[in-house]
Formats: structure tokens, C-alpha cells, sequence
């Protein structure tokens, strides 16, 4: 007769195994992980404990009361990631396809509070065939308690989800009330509806992976943030993710150790060209201003005329929103002031300092983009960097024309400190596009209108093309040369490090969704 603690591990070991050897064998030649391989790997060694690994439905329909796995398909519990306490839960496809029930939710929702209630992260591996039908409404109101608790949590904890599988129908909704979402390439897939239904209403044919696969979603849609190649790629990003973010909206931001040496940076001053018309990488001003090899993009893929990502600068998080001169000219539109917006959002809620970078002509004209709402969708970039109370400082580094020199972070709209190159040109538009409108009849009489309008727009850019007259009203703090700007900034930034804003009181603002 078996020991009581026998009887015990036995469950246990039980609960480890999933829905068995031939599933688990399946789920490795799909060049996938099983749930738990998954959460080992994202966890530190031996600091994982599990919660709810005897949990089992309690279905009885459809013969399901013959069909009983420990832990009901999710594995869940609590550990650290770099030392730091972090939950998870792990869908499993070997439990009956990883389908969410009634038990399943509980689990999760468990997981949800308790990460509330002490202020870590959560971090939720996806990989789900969606509702176990065999439930009913049981799983639908399963999913609604996990996406209210999304909610809840939103801006308390920082919330990443990992598609690892298939995510389909209503499951997708918790990823995509979470902050951040990661998807892995050939092996997940997310959509509201599938490829089946959606020949049947409207008669087209596509795949699951052109669908809703990660390289749609990376690169059309915006759904998810970050790709992986592997499961193994995907847990190192998440972890490399949260290893820029604080525990909860009340904590410290991590800092890593660094000592100030000279922090000039020379290459900074090469990489802007003179004409205001040829592109540069931005990427390359980020990189020569945070430390080595911080730099974390994120949405990469996703309306690539805005860059946006976490970095350090002398071992401090911060968050980064940046105008890409190598894409359509830098211009707002509507996905890249969407993109940023969220972003920017994103760092206010955990207190993770800003930076704008800017070279921006203004927002991009067109019958497209003023049907499809640039005006709502570039006021939410607008709306979000006045709401954002973190210290927030603008770096100008070639052009800041017309509405979009307000919107990206101007003193006007609350930033905290804002610098300008020496090139910079801060006005309503470029000289050319101004000459041509305030010298319009002076140019057409003239014998040589060409020569004539060269003219103007050397006199116009005199006065304006330049960072001098906003500086002259305060409104550039002041005027840099590109190799100290790292200086500064690490200055700026520690100057601002204990900055405290209220906001006025109400119960929240109203956002042009």
C-alpha cells in the first residue's frame, strides 16, 4: 500500500507529464515547448513554485468526467526573473489543445490577483485552441473574468503576453489588453476569426499564418510588438523586456551600475546631413546616446517612420519616441502617431523617464489619412505626451515644422527640458514651401522668379531655419552641440529624477479613441 506522500507525488508527477508522452513528443517536432519547459526557462533555476497543479474540471458532459489531467491544461504559479518576483501562467496544447475552462480561468485569474495584490509582473504564455466548448458559456464567462482583470491591472503591473500557439476568437482579447505582446514566427497565430470562416462570409482564401501569423501582425496590423524565431528567442526577450521595467506603478525603476566617465560622444556630430531633404538612421543618433548596447526596439516593424523602445543612459531605464528620417521623411501618420502614443502611455504608467528625439516636416497630407482620422489619431500622440507626468526631455536634431513641432514634446505642451542641435530649424513649414506662399506675388514679378525665390527663401530661412529665435523665447532651453548631448542629458535626467506633477482631479481624461 502506497504512503500517503507517495499518493502525493504521484499526483504531482502526474501533473508534470501534461497530456502525456505522444502529445508532449508532438508539441517538440512542431519545434515547440511544452508549457512547463517554457516556464523553466523563464524563470531563475529552483525559484518556481507552482500554484493549482492538483486542479482538475468538473465537466462531466460530453464524457469529459473520463478525461482528467492535473492542473486542467495551465500551468501557473510565481518566481523571479534576474532576482525579481515575477508570475506566470503557461497555456498547455497537450491538455485537451491548452482550450480555457472554467477551472483553467480560475487559474489564471488566481495568478492575476495574486500578482495585483503584491505588485510584480505577469507574464502569460499563450498557446490555446480557445473556449473548451464542451463548457459552454462556463469558458466564455472564463474569459471575461481574465479580461476584467486585465483591466484592473493595466497600469498597476506591467503585463506582457507571449504568443506561443494559436490564439483565436475572443482569447485574443487578453493579449491585446496587456502592454506588451510577442509572438513567435511559423508556430503561433492570432485572429478573431479563422481562415474557415472567413471564406464563408466573404470568399476569401488565406492561410492561418497570412491571416493573423507574426509577421502580419508585426508588420500590418501592429498586434504584436515583437517577433521571435523560437520559443527559446521569445523567453529571452521577455525577460530582457522586463529587466527595463519597475515591479508596479509604485516602484523604483531598476538601475544598473554605471560610472560617469567623459561622455562625449564625437560620432554624434557626422550624422546628420546638411539638407534638411537627405535621410539619416536615427537609430544611429539613439545609439550614440545611450549606453552601449541598450537600446530595445520595440514595434520595429510597425510604422517604421517613428521609432520607439526602451534604453539606459548611465545605467537608468528610459523610454525613447523618435522620428525616422529613413521612412517617409520622419512624418506623423496615422499608425506612427498611433505607435507612439501607446508607447509613450506605456512609460508614464511606470514611471519610466522619456525621450524625444525629433526631426519631423509635419504630418502627412492626403485624402487617405484624412478619411481614416489622421486628426483623432494624431491627437492621441498629442494628448498623450501633455497627460505624461514622467520627465520628459526633447532633443531637437534637424527640422520641427508646423503642428508636429508641437506634438512631439514641445515646452508648450509640458516637457521639461527641450535642447536643439545648432542645425535645427524650428518654423510652420520649410522656407521653400513659406517663400513660395508669403512672397507669392513679389516672386511672379519679378524678371527672374527662380533667382527671386532663392532669394526669399535664404531670408526667410535667416529668421526662422533656425534654433535661435525659439531659444530667444524660451522656448528651446538651449542650443547644443550634437557630442554633448549625452552629457546633458544624463544631467537632465538625474536633475529631474524626483520631479513630482499633479494632475488636476477627476476620474479620468477622455483619450480620441
Amino acid at each position: 500500500m502506497k504512503s500517503k506522500s507517495q499518493i502525493l507525488r504521484d499526483k504531482l508527477e502526474a501533473g508534470k507529464e501534461g497530456g502525456g508522452a505522444k502529445r508532449i513528443e508532438a508539441q517538440h517536432k512542431k519545434g515547440k515547448l511544452t508549457a512547463r519547459e517554457r516556464v523553466m526557462l523563464l524563470m531563475d533555476p529552483g525559484s518556481f513554485e507552482e500554484i493549482g497543479a492538483l486542479v482538475t474540471h468538473r465537466t462531466k458532459d460530453f464524457g469529459m468526467e473520463n478525461q482528467q489531467f492535473y492542473g486542467d491544461g495551465v500551468v501557473t504559479g510565481y518566481g523571479t526573473v534576474n532576482g525579481r518576483l515575477v508570475y506566470v501562467f503557461a497555456q498547455d496544447f497537450t491538455v485537451f489543445g491548452g482550450a480555457l475552462s472554467e477551472t483553467h480561468a480560475e487559474k489564471i485569474c488566481r495568478i492575476m490577483d495574486m500578482a495585483m495584490k503584491t505588485g510584480a509582473p505577469l507574464v502569460g504564455l499563450n498557446d490555446s485552441g480557445g473556449a473548451r466548448i464542451q463548457e459552454g458559456v462556463r469558458s466564455l464567462g472564463g474569459y471575461a473574468d481574465i479580461f476584467y482583470r486585465n483591466v484592473q491591472a493595466s497600469g498597476v503591473i506591467p503585463q506582457i503576453s507571449a504568443i506561443m500557439g494559436p490564439c483565436a476568437g475572443g482569447a485574443v482579447y487578453s493579449p491585446a489588453m496587456t502592454d506588451f505582446t510577442i509572438m513567435v514566427e511559423n508556430t503561433s497565430y492570432m485572429f478573431v476569426t479563422g481562415p474557415n470562416v472567413v471564406k464563408t462570409v466573404t470568399n476569401e482564401e488565406v492561410s492561418a499564418e497570412e491571416l493573423g501569423g507574426a509577421s502580419t501582425h508585426s508588420t500590418k496590423s501592429g498586434v504584436t510588438h515583437l517577433t521571435a524565431v523560437n520559443d527559446v528567442d521569445c523567453i529571452r526577450q521577455v525577460k530582457k523586456m522586463l529587466s527595463y521595467m519597475p515591479q508596479n506603478c509604485e516602484d523604483v525603476l531598476p538601475k544598473l551600475p554605471f560610472e560617469l566617465g567623459d561622455e562625449t560622444r564625437e560620432q554624434l556630430e557626422s550624422i546628420v546631413p546638411e539638407s534638411a531633404n537627405q535621410p539619416y538612421d536615427m537609430r544611429l543618433v539613439i545609439e550614440g546616446i545611450c549606453d552601449t548596447e541598450s537600446f530595445f526596439e520595440i514595434h520595429k516593424d510597425y510604422a517604421d517612420n517613428i521609432v520607439v523602445g526602451f534604453a539606459r543612459l548611465a545605467g537608468r531605464s528610459i523610454g525613447i519616441v523618435a522620428n525616422q528620417p529613413m521612412s517617409l521623411a520622419g512624418v506623423l501618420d496615422i499608425e506612427s502617431s498611433r505607435k507612439g502614443a501607446r508607447f509613450t502611455r506605456f512609460c508614464d504608467c511606470f514611471n519610466i523617464p522619456l525621450l524625444v528625439l525629433v526631426d519631423v516636416p509635419g504630418f502627412l497630407p492626403g485624402t487617405d489619412q484624412e478619411w481614416h482620422g489622421i486628426i483623432t489619431n494624431g491627437a492621441k500622440l498629442l494628448y498623450a505626451l501633455s497627460e505624461a507626468t514622467v520627465p520628459r526631455v526633447t532633443v531637437i536634431t534637424r527640422k520641427a515644422y508646423g503642428g508636429a513641432y508641437d506634438v512631439m514634446n514641445s515646452k508648450h505642451i509640458g516637457a521639461d527640458m527641450n535642447y536643439a542641435w545648432p542645425g535645427a530649424e524650428i518654423a510652420v513649414m520649410g522656407a521653400k514651401g513659406a517663400s513660395e506662399i508669403i512672397f507669392k506675388n513679389e516672386i511672379a514679378a519679378a524678371e527672374d522668379p527662380a533667382k527671386k525665390l532663392l532669394e526669399k527663401e535664404a531670408e526667410y530661412a535667416a529668421l526662422f531655419a533656425n534654433p535661435y529665435t525659439a531659444a530667444e523665447r524660451g522656448f528651446i532651453d538651449e542650443v547644443i552641440e550634437p557630442r554633448e548631448t549625452r552629457k546633458k542629458l544624463i544631467k537632465s535626467f538625474a536633475m529631474l529624477e524626483n520631479k513630482v506633477a499633479k494632475r488636476p482631479r477627476k476620474k479620468h481624461g477622455n483619450i480620441p479613441l
